[in-house]
């Protein structure tokens, strides 16, 4: 543990991260298009998730490499990493079950969205979170559910459009799931409990 804490405060390290976490964003964003295209300006913000996920892990290499802390995109990052990385995953094995077959951009996914979640795991030690941070980023991981699956703005896997609201479902608790690994994994010195 103590040789990936070393690697994670590597310099040239963290920079290699942020490069290909900043091109997987662009991509990511590039994806969304067609549907960006024909979502109304106001929900644009909580379509492209993943993204958005890799987006706040940028500004968080960011950080670390000025030597700085900002604890909303510290709790923004650990949780939507896992939270859309996890979802994009079973997703892609989801529409694999139900087709019997998974393309090389479904396994691309599959394998990319499965590092983002692990990436979330590489930070924790770096996490400094007061419990503002959290309450914050509960409403925005909520409120997005509520956009994607009330208002009907969750990514399009036609396959699985049947079962769109046992995915809502699912993705709530993926919400509960992620906001109480942060509040549980946070180590003590950086304590929820304390402002």
């Amino acid at each position: 543990m103590n040789k990936i804490i070393e690697l994670m405060y590597n310099k040239w390290f963290l920079v290699l991260l942020l490069i290909s976490n900043f091109i997987g964003t662009i991509y990511g964003y590039y994806w969304y298009g067609g549907q960006l295209s024909q979502t109304e300006w106001y929900f644009m913000p909580f379509v492209p998730d993943s993204p958005t996920a890799t987006l706040f892990l940028s500004i968080l290499i960011v950080l670390i490499l000025m030597n700085k802390k900002w604890g909303l995109i510290d709790a923004l990052a650990f949780t939507t990493l896992i939270k859309y990385g996890v979802w994009a995953v079973v997703m892609n094995l989801l529409t694999f079950m139900e087709t019997g077959f998974i393309s090389w951009i479904g396994l691309m996914l599959v394998a990319s969205h499965s590092i983002m979640a692990v990436q979330a795991f590489l930070f924790l030690p770096y996490l400094e979170i007061k419990p503002i941070h959290l309450y914050i980023t509960a409403i925005w991981l909520f409120h997005n559910d509520v956009i994607d699956y009330v208002y009907g703005q969750y990514p399009v896997y036609g396959q699985l459009s049947q079962y769109s609201d046992h995915i809502g479902y699912f993705a709530f608790w993926l919400t509960v799931f992620v906001l109480v690994l942060l509040q549980q994994l946070v180590p003590r010195s950086n304590s929820l409990t304390n402002d």
